[in-house]
């Protein structure tokens, strides 16, 4: 299954007294992820964000398997989960790049809703179709896409 890519080196400020990964970075670095996504697949997003397109965030969770530490190398690998009218789910896996390979780390998923301003309000809308398209390319063949 094709995935998205984005790598990350931790940094001390990610770490907390105990010297391991803070949970919620882990929720950060979903967001740093699927915006590189947007940089990289969907470049006209900003200028739809510019117009009054929102990307509300719904539900984020982690589920963590292995610790990690300052200077650990990070390979997150998102894919599409599930789209559905104005929603999308992401899934992302976090492996820890070791020379013997790729060890698990965590996964999560991440839900958002498509929203467009409007007088005031935000109303539903469809997924933009460059976005669209792009996800398609990253889709869990296990699981339906609408």
């Amino acid at each position: 299954m094709k995935a998205f890519e984005h790598k990350h080196v931790v940094g001390f400020e990610e770490t907390n007294v105990v010297g391991n990964v803070y949970f919620a970075n882990y929720l950060v670095w979903q967001g740093k992820c699927r915006e590189m996504f947007l940089r990289t697949h969907c470049p006209s997003i900003l200028g739809l964000i510019a117009e009054g397109l929102s990307l509300v965030t719904l539900r984020t969770n982690c589920e963590y398997f292995a610790e990690l530490e300052a200077f650990d190398e990070v390979l997150i690998r998102m894919t599409l989960e599930d789209m559905r009218q104005n929603r999308v789910t992401m899934k992302f896996d976090y492996f820890k790049v070791t020379p013997g390979g790729n060890e698990l780390a965590a996964s999560g998923e991440q839900s958002i809703a498509c929203m467009q301003r409007e007088g005031g309000e935000m109303v539903p809308t469809p997924v933009p179709t460059e976005m669209r398209e792009a996800l398609r390319a990253y889709q869990n063949t296990a699981v339906g896409v609408v």
